[in-house]
């Protein structure tokens, strides 16, 4: 059992990707490439900073951890055609996997927990070690779909006047969670305009593609995927999840006998966000008690 104590070591080293389509991604890069490769993909609407503190303590524990601004978020470069299907985050996911000198361990949440259930359980080949997907499944309650969608769509127009603005949006959204004494972390989330207004860290277009089509369409697809996987998957659920109930994630395991599920207490759709060092502590004991291939 890997034991830590500090969770923030040293400063990442920043990576750019080049996708097959010209989209350039930016990652940051913990520990060396010498090690077992983690790769880190954040929800719809986050950032890589997302993962900050679960990427020191991989590295603080031996792995070489990559968190990468998914297209047309944070730094990362936006679709030219201002198109967000899964199929260019999968084929984003399945591109960096291989990539990599060694095959990942992938760790998703949301959105980059179906790009990288898809791009890994359609690929032809065993693409990586194993899947964390970090509250979501095939199968999702559209009511708490409803919800993050109308908190993404709110202000991405007119944006907010200050950082205390948008903290205070927050706030109003995830009522369970203590409002930070600092806003610097707020401040990598959004970027600021011409006009002098703050703007969320994502291209608007994205938001615009959501749709509940395109769900349904998915849900049958992630189940296929999951289905073809054979690697160990660990499915972390926040305890107070608004996507993933109870009912949802036992559903989801007990149709996969290498999967199992954790609940993180005190945390909602975005667990490493909510209670960050739980949710850590149960994506390193997996890891350190998986079957290796």
């Amino acid at each position: 059992m890997h034991v830590y104590s500090d969770p923030i070591g040293s400063a990442p080293i920043r990576q750019r990707f080049c996708m097959a389509d010209g989209v350039e991604l930016v990652g940051d890069v913990w520990g060396t490439a010498d090690r077992p490769p983690a790769l880190l993909l954040h929800g719809g609407g986050q950032t890589r900073h997302a993962w900050k503190r679960t990427a020191a303590v991989l590295a603080r524990c031996g792995y070489c951890a990559i968190a990468v601004d998914q297209r047309g978020h944070g730094d990362s470069g936006w679709s030219s055609d201002g198109k967000y299907e899964i199929d260019h985050f999968a084929n984003d996911v399945r591109q960096l996997a291989t990539s990599l000198s060694r095959k990942p361990v992938l760790i998703g949440a949301s959105l980059g927990g179906m790009a990288s259930l898809i791009a890994a359980g359609e690929a032809d080949a065993c693409l990586a070690e194993a899947l964390v997907l970090v509250d979501i499944t095939p199968r999702i309650d559209p009511v708490g779909v409803e919800r993050v969608r109308k908190f993404m769509a709110a202000h991405i127009n007119d944006g907010f006047a200050s950082l205390e603005e948008a903290a205070d949006a927050i706030a109003a959204y995830l009522p369970h969670r203590p409002r930070p004494k600092s806003l610097d972390g707020l401040r990598r989330n959004l970027r600021r305009g011409k006009d002098g207004r703050y703007r969320w860290h994502y291209d608007p277009a994205f938001v615009h593609g959501m749709s509940a089509r395109a769900d349904r369409d998915r849900e049958a697809r992630l189940a296929a995927a999951a289905r073809r996987l054979q690697i160990p998957i660990l499915l972390v659920r926040g305890g107070s999840s608004e996507l993933v109930s109870e009912d949802i994630a036992r559903e989801f395991v007990d149709q996969l006998p290498n999967a199992r599920y954790v609940d993180v207490h005190g945390a909602s759709h975005m667990v490493a966000g909510d209670v960050n060092d739980p949710f850590t502590a149960q994506v390193v004991a997996f890891l350190d008690t998986r079957p290796t291939q």
